[in-house]
């Protein structure tokens, strides 16, 4: 059976940098950062007290009151940027099609705050003070269960959790489903909300966050030879994936064609980055897409503004590229709008998309002083309109886990 060929046909976002698709892009072009206090918990006890918080966000916007109260913010994330996807898309589900139309979304650890909550609340007053809604509210894949209720998609319905890879890994696999017949669209990527005071918290005990409070918006400097750790982010990032045929059909916009995913495994360490497990993940997404190395010329980095993460990503892309590394437009867009954690690849995937509709790189900004490790072209403070036919977005996860996503211009 030869695979069917997957489009972009719609996009949402909810993020630090904006909660509609244009409002995001156009930050991120102009190098608007979402970095800033926090303003969501008390965290004056915290080394940390910066994050890249969504703002303006009311989730009684997209969804029933009551159910608000019912599901933890990361599941709110995920209905709203679903919700402009499908609008963005021109799409309706109905019983023509909804045995067709699939979800995969996930997210890196899910509803931590309405977990933080309810503890609080069971050793405050007991555990009968436990909401009923507190499992069903907080578990991970209830946010692929509550798009496919309220929306009436009766295809797969997946959750993948692959640290912060989840949704890269649930982009590609949704795509897989659609080459090979399980369904005719995929609604795909990844929600997080975890700036509160245990995410925050158990981020800053592993040393990973910057500590930068005092400039919040340089705080995040990927490829910097300062970086000093990530900046804390969350939203939502969705796309909606469309067999070829089917897209056509019905007359649809194409933002661009998903060529393939790459995927690997460190097997080297929980936390300490590996340079080979990114290089197989990328190799192994331009085989699959059917690429070379020399066809790229942008790729959208894992990019976090750690010390060691920057600096491994380099040098894969360089193990990976060989002299062409040096020739690729390589971003970090975390610089503007914080590591989403989960909810990162689903992000980067939309802009990527963008990247390739517009024919812009995004700019990384904050590097301030070039580190002599980091040294390919990182696309530096300003947005560059160029040529993009072929494209990567990269994202790497704790346990070592890799994903690779390859688009290509469509038409």
């Amino acid at each position: 059976m030869s695979k069917r060929r997957v489009v972009v046909t719609g996009l949402g976002i909810v993020s630090p940098v904006g909660n509609t698709v244009a409002e995001a892009w156009d930050n991120l072009v102009h190098g608007r950062t979402g970095v800033g206090p926090i303003t969501k918990f008390d965290a004056s006890a915290l080394p940390t007290r910066i994050a890249a918080e969504v703002k303006g966000f009311n989730a009684a916007d997209w969804m029933p009151l009551k159910e608000t109260r019912r599901s933890d913010t990361f599941i709110h994330y995920g209905l709203a940027a679903t919700k402009m996807a499908l609008e963005d898309a021109g799409l309706a589900i109905d019983d023509s099609n909804a045995e067709r139309i699939g979800v995969v979304v996930g997210s890196g650890i899910g509803g931590l705050p309405m977990i933080e909550d309810n503890i609080r609340e069971m050793i405050a007053k007991g555990p009968r003070r436990l909401s009923p809604f507190f499992v069903p509210g907080t578990i991970i894949n209830m946010v692929a269960g509550l798009i496919s209720i309220q929306y009436g998609a009766k295809g797969p319905n997946v959750s993948m959790v692959s640290a912060c890879t989840t949704s890269t890994h649930c982009v590609g696999e949704a795509g897989r489903m659609i080459e090979y017949g399980d369904a005719d669209v995929m609604i795909a990527g990844g929600a997080e909300a975890c700036v509160n005071l245990s995410g925050v918290g158990g981020f800053c005990s592993c040393k990973a966050l910057s500590e930068r409070n005092d400039d919040p918006a340089t705080a995040s400097r990927p490829f910097d030879k300062d970086r000093d750790g990530f900046v804390l982010g969350e939203g939502s990032g969705i796309l909606i994936l469309e067999e070829l045929e089917h897209a056509k059909r019905r007359g649809a916009r194409i933002y661009a064609e998903l060529a393939g995913m790459g995927m690997s495994a460190d097997a080297n360490h929980i936390t300490a980055p590996n340079m080979d497990g990114p290089r197989r993940a990328m190799l192994s997404a331009l085989r699959i897409a059917g690429l070379n190395p020399e066809d790229i010329q942008y790729v959208n980095a894992h990019g976090t503004s750690t010390p060691l993460g920057d600096a491994n990503e380099t040098a894969a892309l360089k193990a990976a590229f060989g002299e062409h590394a040096r020739r690729l437009a390589v971003n970090s867009t975390k610089s503007m709008h914080g590591h989403l954690l989960g909810a990162a690849g689903g992000v980067e995937a939309l802009i990527t998309v963008l990247a390739i509709h517009h024919q812009v790189s995004p700019p990384t900004m904050n590097i301030l002083t070039p580190d002599p490790a980091c040294d390919l072209d990182y696309v530096a403070k300003t947005a560059r309109d160029m040529k993009i036919e072929l494209a990567l977005s990269n994202s790497f996860g704790f346990g070592g886990t890799n994903g690779t996503l390859a688009f290509r211009r469509f038409g």
